[in-house]
């Protein structure tokens, strides 16, 4: 299920959540998961419209610790590839 803040198809530059760079911000676009993942995602804060900023990461880099809506919620890689990010950050939370 795609859950989205506006259309994107045929937007140039779209990148997945994981992609972000420690410390980079930017606006969550819409979450391309199943719906109650989604659903359990956006009562976290991740959605539509929201900045989100990367945070830290285990050493071995999986998971990754993002901030949105005030919080720091730890995702696996494989979940943030299916969340989509504006290609212009946002300022820095």
């Amino acid at each position: 299920m795609q859950l989205s803040f506006r259309k994107v198809s045929g937007e140039s530059g779209l990148r997945s959540l994981a992609e972000l760079g420690h410390g980079e911000a930017a606006t969550l676009l819409h979450l391309d998961l199943p719906h109650d993942f989604a659903n359990r995602l956006m009562e976290l804060g991740f959605l539509p419209g929201s900045p989100v900023c990367a945070a830290f990461s285990a050493p071995g880099g999986d998971p990754r610790v993002f901030r949105v809506e005030g919080a720091e919620i730890a995702l696996r890689r494989e979940t943030a590839l299916h969340i989509m990010i504006s290609p212009a950050p946002v300022a820095a939370l």
